[in-house]
């Protein structure tokens, strides 16, 4: 899969501009209003209380805010944040270093945690509860147990997958929270204060223009208000308006709805070459050149949100909406007219 501008997932060097533009503090934070209230009473009462914050885990789609509120709680705490992400936890004893090597308040943020291999979070179940650290030292019947006391610590841990955690490692988490997709309304609040911190003075509705096309996601409109701004400079001096940030973004290749010639080609290729579907999985990706395991997990979910794909057990269908987005006759009057 090659790189996509309006892809929810961090680019090679994009860190540095994230870190940059992330809020400080809930108050910043724009958009999860169910996720920030019910944060700030668990984070007011845990300061109230001279303690920790439970162990909260944070679950949605990439690119909506999970490591942002990871830093966000420990400011509100005053703690030290230490990053890691489930797959780098190879072996117990990468978890143990880490583990012990957390101070009284620290907040550990374990990224992919859905990714953590069972016998690394078997060790991270009593870590959890009790925190102690046990340890088996040597093999076979002299084999011993060694526990470990630890300091009391939090662990934030974000996942796209939820489904994919084992029940008794999600049982351990006392707070559990999904983030949901952007409103344009709110995506163009955060592209405005982005705009701010950048140095980069954006109007309303170019703020909105960009917003539209961001798949809802605030990763992918903090990317594309960087192109604008780049645009802007070299064709227009800096100066930005809602005309030159629509040329900007139709040059990258992002549409109104924010699909990509990706998006487009695969509605095409079930149109085009299957009448609509609908079609299997695997006759898709071949037909279109790409993976079955990307169609669907990354360009299905986006479609299907808009409505313009639809899945039944014979296959994949293009919706009425999809011909309509594309220009095409409506496939209502062809042999799918039932399926619609």
């Amino acid at each position: 899969m090659e790189d996509r501008i309006i892809s929810p997932a961090p680019t090679e060097g994009e860190d540095n501009w994230e870190t940059s533009l992330r809020p400080r503090n809930l108050s910043e934070y724009v958009g999860q209003e169910t996720v920030k209230a019910n944060l700030q009473i668990l984070l007011s009462a845990a300061k109230a209380r001279g303690e920790g914050a439970e162990h909260i885990l944070l679950y949605g789609a990439p690119g909506l805010g999970k490591t942002t509120l990871a830093h966000i709680v420990a400011n509100e705490l005053g703690s030290n944040l230490r990053i890691t992400a489930g797959p780098v936890i190879e072996k117990a004893g990468d978890l143990a270093a880490i583990l012990t090597n957390l101070q009284a308040g620290d907040i550990l943020f374990i990224d992919e945690i859905h990714r953590l291999n069972r016998t690394v979070e078997e060790i991270l179940y009593p870590a959890m509860e009790d925190n102690v650290l046990d340890l088996i030292i040597g093999k076979g019947p002299s084999a011993r147990t060694l526990r470990i006391d630890l300091a009391k610590f939090t662990i934030i841990g974000a996942t796209t997958k939820v489904s994919l955690l084992s029940a008794p490692l999600r049982d351990r988490f006392g707070a559990v929270y999904h983030l949901d997709f952007y409103e344009p309304d709110e995506l163009a609040t955060i592209v405005r204060r982005s705009a701010r911190v950048l140095d980069f003075a954006l109007d309303a509705d170019s703020a909105l223009e960009i917003a539209s096309r961001s798949r809802r996601t605030p990763r992918v409109a903090n990317r594309l208000l960087r192109r604008v701004r780049d645009y802007a400079q070299v064709k227009n001096n800096g100066q930005v308006n809602v005309g030159l940030t629509h040329d900007a973004l139709t040059m990258l290749g992002v549409d109104p709805l924010g699909l990509d010639k990706i998006d487009r080609a695969i509605l095409e290729t079930i149109i085009d070459k299957f009448r609509g579907g609908p079609v299997g999985l695997n006759t898709l990706a071949a037909a279109s050149g790409e993976d079955e395991q990307t169609i669907e997990d990354v360009y299905e979910p986006f479609l299907m949100r808009l409505g313009f794909l639809d899945r039944s057990a014979r296959g994949r269908i293009a919706t009425a909406l999809a011909y309509e987005h594309l220009g095409r006759k409506s496939g209502l009057d062809g042999p799918n007219a039932k399926l619609f």
